[in-house]
């Protein structure tokens, strides 16, 4: 108990601490602070606006125009890119005009038209929006030339959640000089404060060819294009209503399962939906019942040497609607999650079926709020369950957050669970001027049907990451009774410390290695050890060469020493056992990735070197293509790992097979097929998705799995496993 008063004790201190340090800068329920940044009018629509992709409006020509300048690889620096934006607006939403020029819009580069695309290889426009004012958390939409549909969350600078899938629409065109794009955004898509004098906005334009970003606000290479404390202000927004704030999203789904091993087939059908009610503009209330997720894409299949559980991401619609309310502590990435709301519906990646749900997301003042309290059906999978998250967090000012957080309930539906914690972070885009640094510290405790131990944990973080220079430490203490049950944590019992910096030089356009973009020379090391400060890990992760064409490819060779003790024998591999001991080994990576605009891309990285008491071959290698217009796409990926350790030898494979064709943004056909030599299964996801209106769409999905028979060796047959065929039809009703 004292222990963990200690660590309370620290948390406010360091609160206390951020909160002395200068430049407080404004309250941040006063709007975002431009300061010497722009402001763009929103100019009122008063003809109806053609979605087509083109300006042609009249209103259009009478609309401020705002251009983009350089901000990557050269701030400020005069493009033949030229780049104008236009915003109009209505009672109950946002137009945005982007027009693009192009000296050869024939090399204008597309690879894909699905919802959330990858487009890091495409000509792209984006937007952000910070429409709370607390230049933390927003919106971004992004488009390519083909009128993808890409949007996310926003709740810290660097990277944002991507999965979140709003009601939006974009349409592009193309044209002789280049192309151009509408954006429309609706008012009741977005959780906003009125009365605020604007709206945080950037906007940002992608030149793939060039690996060349165009910004309108802070281009310069210290910025973060999500950082919303660098926004400029949208204006004319005041007279935006969201109408009553009700959304009715029902549905119907229909279902043929087989299981061939039982030779059974059942034909479930489903009924329920989503009820959405905004109790206060910035206050969002969902109502889900009979909960389901048929439309879910599969995850993407792993090979696992280490001794941890493998992390996957949460893919659901209704756990991905406000989910940057949960964002706890500071980039802690996959070390802890208090709160992974992957662990709801699921038990050992097996599907528990929710009875109802209620969510309630958004910011009332200073605060944001993030709540959720599911109830589970009785499964064979596990007992039905009650299990709650709530976060809380408040802005002291606009550069310090505090917060809490509260779990309850055990996705096994039998045991009891608790868990709470406190965290705080101060972050600035204005250190020695321009730099951005942040500092940010947790701690949390866990109760109920917990080992004995220690049920805390604590952390800090201090992070510089700067275009030159990317600096980071950390260290976090895990107890081994922490226990977050609604959480993900691998690694209990331990105290971490990491340590990285990475100088990152862009050599002179006028010197011997001006084919050169950038290098990043990386170093890294962390340190896991028990309470006894004895090691358990030690890795450092060093890159002399690591180097960003300008072509657009990319080169790196790494040296990683690692240090592991195992405390208890590892079966790495079906009948090969590690021994308990300690191992010390060198690993060594060759990477190479093509540059992702080509229409043809590679990518081939291989590791070696020793491992534990042997040696160890992994390579990875993909091939992608993309037809010039990106409908469609053909990519093929080899993952291998080849063992040879003193208990024994062992491969490991992993192929997968993607095909897409769109017959446009709205009309997407996929196919993923994957197999593993540890499961022997094979697996197909097939899947339609017809978007007849945003926020309505038809889904069609057949997922197949077929288990290899081994009878001998050189046996290469395969036996179907199951199947499901499911059609899904969801629509959108908004007042």
């Amino acid at each position: 108990m004292e222990r963990n008063h200690k660590l309370l004790r620290m948390l406010v201190l360091v609160w206390l601490a951020a909160g002395l340090l200068p430049g407080t800068g404004r309250s941040a329920d006063r709007g975002p602070d431009a300061g010497a940044n722009a402001t763009l009018p929103a100019l009122p629509a008063t003809d109806k606006i053609d979605l087509d992709g083109r300006l042609s409006e009249p209103r259009w020509a009478d609309a401020k125009v705002v251009e983009l300048v350089q901000q990557s690889p050269k701030p400020g620096e005069a493009t033949p890119y030229r780049t104008s934006v236009r915003v109009l607006v209505t009672s109950d939403g946002l137009y945005f005009g982007f027009e693009c020029e192009d000296p050869e819009p024939a090399r204008i580069a597309i690879h894909t038209m699905e919802r959330d695309g990858r487009v890091e290889g495409d000509n792209s426009v984006a937007i952000v929006l910070d429409t709370y004012g607390d230049r933390r958390t927003g919106y971004f939409f992004r488009s390519n030339a083909a009128g993808a549909r890409i949007d996310g969350l926003i709740s810290e600078p660097e990277h944002p959640l991507t999965d979140w899938d709003g009601i939006w629409d974009v349409r592009t065109a193309r044209s002789g000089h280049g192309w151009s794009a509408e954006f429309t955004v609706p008012s009741r898509t977005l959780a906003f404060k009125r009365g605020l004098p604007g709206w945080g906005l950037n906007l940002e334009r992608v030149v793939a060819r060039d690996r060349l970003v165009l910004r309108w606000q802070s281009p310069t290479l210290d910025s973060f294009f999500y950082d919303l404390s660098r926004a400029g202000l949208l204006t004319g927004i005041e007279n935006l209503e969201q109408g009553l704030g009700l959304d009715l999203s029902p549905y119907v789904a229909g279902r043929i399962k087989r299981d061939f091993a039982s030779d059974s087939t059942a034909f479930p059908g489903a009924v329920g939906g989503d009820i959405t009610y905004r109790i206060a503009p910035q206050l969002a209330l969902v109502v889900t019942v009979n909960t389901d997720f048929a439309e879910t894409e599969v995850d993407s299949r792993q090979l696992n040497v280490t001794r941890f559980p493998l992390f996957f991401p949460e893919r659901r619609t209704f756990f991905l609607e406000g989910s940057n309310q949960f964002a706890f502590g500071l980039n802690m990435s996959e070390q802890f999650i208090p709160f992974f709301s992957r662990r709801v519906g699921l038990y050992d990646e097996q599907v528990v079926p929710i009875n109802a749900g209620v969510k309630l997301t958004g910011r009332a003042g200073r605060w944001d709020i993030g709540m959720l309290d599911v109830q589970t059906w009785d499964s064979s999978v596990a007992p039905g369950t009650n299990l709650f998250a709530g976060r809380l967090s408040y802005d002291v000012n606009d550069k310090l957050r505090i917060g809490t957080i509260l779990t309850n309930g055990d996705p096994d539906g039998v045991s009891r669970n608790r868990l709470g914690g406190l965290d705080a972070v101060w972050r600035t885009s204005r250190f020695m001027g321009d730099k951005n640094f942040l500092v940010g510290g947790w701690a949390a405790i866990s109760g109920g049907d917990i080992p004995q131990g220690n049920r805390a944990g604590w952390g800090l973080k201090v992070d510089y990451p700067n275009d030159l220079w990317d600096c980071m430490a950390s260290v976090n203490e895990f107890g081994e009774a922490l226990d977050p049950a609604m959480g993900f944590l691998p690694r209990p019992g331990t105290r971490r410390y990491d340590l990285s910096c990475e100088y990152k030089p862009r050599p002179s356009k006028d010197g011997p290695f001006r084919w050169i973009r950038q290098n990043f020379m990386e170093h890294r090391f962390s340190r896991v050890t028990n309470y006894q400060g004895i090691n358990e890990s030690w890795r450092f992760f060093w890159a002399p060469v690591n180097l960003q064409f300008e072509s657009g490819d990319h080169f790196e060779f790494n040296w990683v020493p690692t240090y592991e003790y195992l405390p208890k024998p590892f079966e790495i591999s079906e009948g090969v056992v590690l021994p308990v001991g300690a191992y010390r080994f060198d690993r060594f990576r060759l990477e190479f990735e093509s540059s992702p605009h080509r229409p043809l891309v590679f990518q081939t990285t291989t590791w070696f070197g020793t491992f534990y008491n042997g040696s160890l071959l992994q390579q990875e290698n993909s091939l992608h293509y993309t037809s010039p217009a990106g409908r469609w796409q053909l990519g093929v990926g080899l993952l291998q790992n080849f063992g040879e350790l003193e208990q024994g030898n062992f491969v490991q494979r992993l192929w997968q097979g993607q095909f897409a064709f769109a017959l446009n943004p709205d009309v997407v056909f996929t196919s993923f097929v994957q197999y593993d030599t540890e499961s022997q299964n094979v697996g197909n996801n097939v899947r339609l998705r017809w978007t007849f209106r945003p926020g309505s769409d038809l889904f069609i999905i057949w997922n197949r799995g077929w288990r290899r028979l081994i009878l001998s060796p050189s046996d290469e047959g395969l036996i179907p496993e199951s199947e499901l065929i499911a059609v899904k039809l969801r629509w959108t009703f908004r007042q």
